[in-house]
């Protein structure tokens, strides 16, 4: 007794640890902790009251004889209740113990306590043995089962894919129907799974789909980077179940067969006409199922789900997962990635070079190494460039922006013989952008000659019915621009009209690529 008075004291009225009290007094940690135990079970602190200064009166206190009532008469613990709190974070049989004998003064000890819970866990169904901790783990898989779904206007039969879902600790159990295993259905099912739970759990155990898992391994599954993008949203860890180990997922293969035989069951006889119409009978069946009581818990799935698993469950995003697919792709020569039959650019500085585009219904973003380097609208257009002016080379960007308008206005800067003999050359190709070279040329030519020189350059060119840049800069280069024409030159007329493009026509990129 009085080790079991210095240990009170040393605790509860100097402040000292378990530990730091049992180095003090060389007892063993354990020990200390049992005495502190049978302490607080007896109500028991420091000072003691004055009736305990009696050693025997303290044992019989801490160490109560034992009870003559038979053990069938004493009170028996719940062990559903038991079974359901081992299942929360940091709950251990020790602890649950101590509440049952704090609860009741005739309880009995705590080896009796584990053989007891061990007997009747054992009469638990196989699958019902794994302890799962609350909010830890969703377990997810598709059925064997499928159901039927006539269009109304073709007649035509398509089975349907059965998407299961149960969360480890509740067993409460989502189920709905899509029109394939792809992985656009597969992502799908996960986002209104999520949201029909609240929450999410902090792993997803799921099977080796094809969908979802890209290459099956015993030891490092590769996941589908798509399938990876959903549960780095939903802050979830994929965790694919072991190929040819089924007790991985048992969870998910029990609800398989419950919504077999409670739902798809009951539904056999009944013929659905839309995919939406069959979902509405099976979530009106699944609050049926999920209201049963289990028969082992005496509890439903829902009473298990509000108390257990929905506290435990991470919180949704703000914003649902919007479906997006991966594609590696090497940026061509014209700084171009094809997607879908049409080509988004990317830096010109990356030509040659693999990226990453993630494709969402709305949007085409470029990834290289993990880091985003563009980003466009999607476009539905096939075999047309979307082009970002900033992606370009400088000399392509001078370029895309000459338009019609622009080289006709430079034109008449420059003189009316230039105008001239600029329309002529534009009107004498079969398109007129083939003709934006020779002109675009010519309006270069100011940088080296004057704009008189040239205006009389291609004054001359006219005359000599010569529609080339090439011949332009030969007059200017070799002078005959300085002389005046041949008198019969100058009577020659000029043979058709000036070509009128439509205002605002752009330079096409064929000339920059």
């Amino acid at each position: 007794m009085r080790h079991i008075r210095e240990v009170l004291r040393l605790h509860y009225s100097v402040g000292m640890s378990q530990r730091a009290v049992a180095r003090s007094l060389g007892l063993a940690q354990g020990t200390v902790s049992k005495y502190l135990n049978r302490a607080r079970r007896a109500g028991l602190t420091w000072p003691l009251r004055p009736e305990l200064d009696d050693d025997a009166r303290l044992e019989n206190r801490l160490y109560p004889p034992p009870s003559d009532r038979p053990s069938d008469e004493r009170p028996q613990p719940d062990w559903a209740l038991v079974h359901r709190e081992l299942r929360r974070p940091n709950v251990t049989l020790m602890l649950l113990w101590e509440e049952y004998c704090d609860a009741s003064s005739d309880s009995f000890s705590y080896s009796w306590f584990c053989e007891r819970y061990k007997e009747w866990a054992g009469r638990l169904k196989p699958t019902l043995r794994q302890v799962h901790v609350a909010g830890e783990k969703l377990f997810v898989d598709y059925s064997g089962h499928t159901m039927e779904v006539v269009d109304g206007l073709t007649g035509e039969v398509r089975s349907t894919q059965i998407f299961v879902a149960v969360l480890g600790a509740s067993n409460y159990t989502y189920a709905e129907a899509s029109l394939s295993q792809s992985l656009p259905d597969w992502i799908a099912s996960h986002v209104r799974a999520f949201a029909f739970f609240g929450g999410v759990a902090r792993q997803t155990v799921s099977d080796n789909l094809k969908a979802g898992i890209t290459r099956a391994c015993f030891h490092e599954p590769m996941v589908n980077r798509t399938y990876a993008d959903l549960a780095r949203h939903y802050r979830t860890a994929i965790v694919p179940a072991r190929p040819y180990r089924p007790r991985d997922k048992a969870k998910v293969e029990v609800g398989v067969q419950i919504v077999g035989r409670w739902i798809l069951a009951r539904l056999r006889n009944r013929r659905f006409f839309s995919l939406a119409t069959l979902n509405q009978a099976i979530h009106a069946l699944l609050v049926e199922l999920n209201d049963r009581p289990l028969r082992s818990w005496g509890r439903s799935r829902r009473e298990l789900f509000q108390e257990l698993d929905q506290p435990a469950l991470t919180p949704l995003p703000d914003e649902p997962y919007e479906y997006a697919e991966w594609k590696r792709c090497r940026v061509n020569l014209d700084y171009h990635v094809e997607i879908a039959k049409h080509y988004y650019s990317v830096p010109h500085s990356l030509v040659h070079q693999e990226v990453e585009a993630r494709i969402t219904q709305k949007t085409v973003e470029i990834f290289l190494r993990g880091k985003r380097v563009a980003s466009h609208l999607r476009s539905t257009l096939p075999h047309r460039p979307t082009t970002i002016p900033e992606h370009m080379p400088s000399s392509h960007r001078r370029y895309r922006d000459w338009t019609h308008e622009r080289i006709r206005s430079e034109a008449a800067k420059v003189g009316p013989d230039a105008q001239t003999l600029i329309d002529v050359i534009l009107r004498s190709r079969p398109h007129p952008e083939q003709g934006f070279r020779s002109a675009i040329g010519i309006l270069g030519l100011v940088k080296r000659y004057s704009q008189e020189r040239v205006d009389a350059a291609c004054a001359r060119a006219l005359l000599l019915n010569a529609r080339s840049y090439k011949s332009v800069a030969a007059i200017l280069k070799n002078g005959p621009d300085r002389t005046a024409p041949p008198a019969e030159d100058v009577n020659r007329p000029l043979t058709g009209t000036p070509y009128r493009p439509p205002k605002g026509t752009p330079l096409i990129g064929v000339l920059c690529w």
